[in-house]
């Protein structure tokens, strides 16, 4: 069987379409989100795979759990997903048409850990020099790991920028061992 995020990819395209015709690319992605986090739910993801309810009584009853949050089109949206049964896909097609909307607006979520806090100077230089050389927006979050010893990680996407002491460490233990 194809994996979960093969069978999303095209629901989240055609989501991303009609969202980019429509320019609602951030109501999109907030009632995808929703509609998501609805469907993680241990008793809504047992009634979406319930096989003997039918995709209308599905797809209406996670319409009614999300209630005014989801759009004409998004109701249409949810109902060709259980046609196709496909609901469970939800937390797959949300992420995937965040990551559209992203390279969209040419923005990247870029994940921050620290030995230590920062301060806001420091986050404003280190978002100007990231923001130089990932070529888009950054939106930087950062946190503490004291584990780090000193130093930081960067995550941004696919990208790990790792000039923490423990990783310097792990690097020079593995030069030594090998």
């Amino acid at each position: 069987m194809a994996e979960s995020i093969t069978l999303a990819r095209p629901y989240a395209k055609a989501a991303f379409e009609v969202a980019v015709a429509d320019k609602t690319l951030t109501e999109w992605s907030d009632m995808l989100g929703t509609l998501a986090s609805v469907s993680l739910d241990k008793k809504v993801s047992g009634l979406l795979s319930n096989p003997s309810l039918t995709a209308d009584k599905q797809a209406a009853a996670l319409l009614e759990l999300c209630g005014d949050e989801v759009s004409d089109k998004g109701q249409q949206f949810v109902r060709l997903l259980a046609e196709n049964r496909r609901l469970g896909l939800l937390p797959q097609i949300s992420g995937l048409f965040d990551s559209l909307k992203a390279a969209q607006e040419k923005s990247v979520d870029v994940e921050m850990s620290t030995a230590f806090p920062l301060s806001d100077a420091v986050v404003e230089q280190l978002s100007a020099a990231l923001q130089k050389r990932l070529e888009r927006q950054v939106k930087l979050n950062t946190t503490v790991d004291e584990k780090l010893i000193g130093g930081v990680v960067i995550r941004a996407g696919d990208t790990v920028i790792d000039n923490s002491v423990r990783g310097k460490l792990n690097k020079l233990a593995e030069s030594l061992s090998s």
